[in-house]
């Protein structure tokens, strides 16, 4: 798509942004019933596109894409009218007679910008809380999904005119128009790399943006850990989609006393989850493209596998990895790993292991495994990360309740429930003044009797 269209599709949104139509919050939900309706419908298209891109099974699918959108459909219809009302704050007694309010109002047309991980999910999801605050939106889906990116573009041209949501495919020629324009919202969802980028450009607007970035998440494990439990927790949240789960532990940080015993139970699982020969497990996904199979397997040194480490060029396929001996001068300790690879590093004490953490840019998750309630209070107190769980990986993410989002290097804002609702929305701050009172205090020729007032209310 090129620069003219491009300019078509945002004047038209802003004009029908103007009409005040996305004011009404019966519309809002109409669109987001809408949306659901049509997502049902095709269901089994988008499972198979998914399959093509990543090669996920139904089940995962469901879990992980198409179930969390429904999820945050239904609790966007459920809490929509509550989120949208004014709130009425407190006024201040120097302003008496005044009625002062915060009113939600939509930034106006927003742009959405999705990586290619969990390309359906991570596309829709921010689009739903977009309309359940009542803007417009452009989405741009990456290129390197294009069967989902193409269902989602089916889906949406089915649900609505490009005046209210348009999709724009295509590669980074098409990034750049769209960086290009003037838009109210930027929401980018990828690579720190390009999220400095968006960033970059959209500050020659002046345009808000938010940035769901990722990082290299640890899973703490200290000696009073379930072992057994951590291991099964780990093995799933790190080997969900082969790795490619911007929220997955991307190293492990134990207790020195315990590293060859959590390694055996980490083995065990793998072969449990995956089975003897993970390659051929069905179930198990491939990575997303050449580009990132050689650099997934330029991390792996073969002298500290300890698990896995086969790999087949021709389907894009690693096998679970597991590394031992590694410390954070390793290659495979520079970047996010972002695929099938888990490092086992050691500490002596979790003070030892906070400290370090602390001289690291801020992950977007840090998972802690414990029966030691102090230890848990004190790393989840002292450690920066976007959002976390004890004693289990991913699931924080799972819930509309809870917003999601990074902190630091691994992003900024959030969204998922209200805090979605709120990344969508300028909230505006309004006093109604009444008419039959108007206190005199304030005004010139400033008395000494009005300057007594004045320090009496602002105190």
């Amino acid at each position: 798509m090129n620069q003219k269209k491009i300019n078509t599709i945002l004047r038209n949104q802003r004009d029908f942004f103007q009409k005040g139509i996305t004011l009404d919050v019966s519309f809002r939900i109409r669109a987001l019933q809408r949306l659901k309706v049509c997502i049902k419908r095709n269901e089994s298209a988008i499972h198979q596109a998914l399959q093509k891109d990543l090669g996920k099974s139904n089940f995962e699918s469901y879990m992980c894409e198409t179930g969390m959108v429904y999820s945050e459909i239904t609790y966007m219809l459920k809490h929509l009218r509550s989120f949208a009302r004014d709130r009425r704050v407190p006024t201040p007694l120097s302003q008496f007679h005044a009625v002062s309010f915060v009113k939600p109002s939509p930034y106006g047309t927003v742009l959405i910008m999705s990586p290619w991980n969990y390309p359906f999910m991570l596309t829709m999801e921010p689009l739903v809380d977009a309309l359940s605050a009542g803007n417009t939106a452009v989405v741009k889906p990456s290129a390197y999904s294009p069967h989902t990116s193409e269902i989602i573009r089916r889906i949406i041209h089915e649900c609505f005119p490009s005046s209210y949501v348009a999709v724009v495919t295509g590669g980074r020629a098409e990034n750049t128009c769209l960086l290009e324009q003037p838009f109210d919202y930027i929401f980018f969802t990828g690579s720190q790399a390009v999220g400095k980028e968006v960033m970059r450009r959209a500050s020659e607007h002046l345009t808000p943006v938010t940035l769901e970035l990722g990082g290299k998440s640890p899973c703490i494990v200290d000696r009073s850990a379930n072992l057994r439990l951590a291991a099964r927790q780990i093995v799933f949240g790190k080997f969900l989609n082969c790795g490619q789960t911007c929220v997955a532990p991307d190293y492990i940080y134990c207790d020195q006393s315990i590293r060859n015993a959590l390694v055996e139970e980490i083995k065990k699982e793998i072969r449990r989850q995956f089975g003897s020969d993970p390659l051929r497990n069905p179930n198990y996904g491939k990575i997303i493209n050449e580009k990132h199979f050689h650099r997934i397997t330029g991390l792996i040194d073969p002298k500290k596998v300890v698990a896995g480490g086969n790999t087949d060029p021709q389907t894009l396929q690693i096998a679970p990895t597991v590394l031992t001996g590694v410390s954070f001068r390793d290659a495979v300790m520079q970047e996010e790993i972002f695929g099938p690879v888990l490092p086992v590093l050691t500490f002596h004490s979790l003070e030892e292991a906070i400290r370090r953490l602390g001289s690291m840019p801020h992950p977007l998750a840090l998972y802690l495994f414990t029966r030691n309630k102090a230890a848990a209070r004190k790393v989840m107190n002292r450690c920066g990360f976007g959002g976390g769980c004890i004693n289990d990986t991913i699931i924080h993410l799972a819930t509309s309740e809870m917003g999601f989002g990074g902190f630091g290097a691994s992003g900024m804002g959030s969204y998922h429930g209200l805090d979605g609702f709120r990344t969508f929305s300028h909230y505006k701050s309004i006093v109604d003044k009444k008419l039959w009172l108007d206190l005199p205090m304030r005004y010139q020729p400033y008395k000494f009797l009005n300057e007594k007032l004045v320090r009496f209310f602002l105190r």
